[in-house]
């Protein structure tokens, strides 16, 4: 079952990823590389699946996704499982 994700972990990671958009996309690749490879692959494969699809964009959504189930799961005591 997936975490529940409040408004104030919305808050919180929206206000970290968009002081600087650009700067959190890329520390969440590198983050990614290493907590869980599988995933970033999986997220940059999608992106570039489609030429019509802007990379970075979808690359965002998906960082900001991975992000907030995160941060939700640590606040439910939880364990993310690779």
């Amino acid at each position: 079952m997936l975490p529940i994700i409040t408004e104030d972990i919305s808050t919180e990671i929206y206000t970290e990823a968009f002081q600087d958009v650009q700067s959190w996309r890329k520390n969440m690749v590198q983050y990614l590389k290493e907590e869980n490879p599988e995933i970033n692959s999986a997220i940059l494969e999608v992106a570039k699946h489609d030429e019509s699809i802007d990379l970075k964009a979808v690359a965002l959504g998906a960082y900001l996704s991975y992000r907030l189930l995160e941060v939700a799961t640590e606040n439910e005591g939880l364990t993310i499982e690779a």
